[in-house]
């Protein structure tokens, strides 16, 4: 299976290859279920067309993290049915995690996509965990007849035995809420938790020591990313969302990181650039971790 370089970069054209590349990007253009705004399907290339007016130095980790090395992959293009979709995309991303070293970044795309992204991991990495970044709580057994709907993303890790922690949280429905309360679901809603220290204890407690981060754009306060489908009142502000993630990407092992439900907003380019930002500075924190500059 060939992964072709995008026409279009994230941040820079730096000429490096998939087999050299510390981080791979993946764009996953997908939207067939999205259910209040549309639009998701245009976040992937508005969120690179966006990136290249990042400064490419990291004015908080003091460092031109782009030099690590970072491939962008052609979208991820869905084919007509749902079931081919996720099952051609868990090949797909199957493939890229036991086949280089480069550590993946999807961006959506609704939030379906994780549904496709998560059982690759889980296949490879004993006991993953998963923290997942929200407004809504996504464990819906099915939503308008569609069992891959957004509103079901975390619906089948769940099902599946994985400990999911759910943080900025502030929309369940009565149909999911059983969901909740299963053992190996932990939902930290969002009007509960606003002190970020001890939200932070509470996450690094539940996670296991492998972790997928699945991060929807709506559990930011909506001052941050206001182009998303399904907003809502409330969330994390800038500072504490990063605050977590660092923490989390800090004390554990993460494998993988997916950043969802940018819905693009003509004239309005505020959504993307954030959101391509936070993808910098993830980058940023892992090669931190992994002690990719000397210097750290």
């Amino acid at each position: 299976m060939k992964i072709q370089q995008n026409k279009n970069n994230f941040l820079i054209d730096n000429n490096v290859s998939l087999e050299k590349a510390k981080f791979v990007i993946i764009p996953v253009p997908y939207e067939q279920t999205t259910s209040y705004g549309k639009g998701t399907k245009n976040g992937p290339s508005e969120i690179i067309k966006a990136s290249p007016q990042i400064e490419l130095w990291d004015e908080e980790l003091k460092c031109d993290t782009y030099k690590v090395g970072i491939f962008t992959a052609d979208d991820f293009i869905y084919v007509s049915s749902e079931k081919e979709f996720f099952s051609n995309i868990e090949k797909y991303v199957d493939h890229i995690i036991n086949s280089y070293s480069a550590f993946p970044v999807f961006i959506g795309g609704e939030h379906s996509i994780t549904q496709g992204l998560i059982p690759p991991f889980q296949k490879r990495y004993k006991n993953l965990s998963v923290l997942h970044f929200d407004a809504h709580a996504d464990l819906r057994k099915e939503y308008e007849g569609s069992k891959h709907s957004h509103a079901s993303a975390l619906y089948p890790a769940a099902v599946s035995g994985a400990k999911i922690v759910q943080i900025g949280i502030r929309s369940v429905a009565s149909d999911e809420r059983y969901m909740t309360e299963r053992p190996n679901v932990k939902t930290l809603l969002m009007n509960e938790n606003l002190d970020i220290k001890k939200l932070k204890r509470k996450v690094i407690d539940e996670l296991s020591e492998n972790v997928y981060m699945t991060i929807d754009v709506d559990g930011f306060d909506p001052s941050v990313m206001p182009a998303t489908g399904t907003p809502q009142p409330g969330g994390f502000m800038w500072y504490d969302a990063l605050d977590v993630f660092s923490e989390v990407i800090c004390k554990k092992n993460v494998v993988g990181i997916d950043v969802v439900e940018t819905s693009p907003v003509k004239g309005f380019h505020i959504t993307e650039f954030n959101a391509a930002k936070l993808i910098y500075r993830l980058i940023g924190y892992i090669s931190k971790k992994r002690k990719y500059f000397s210097h750290w």
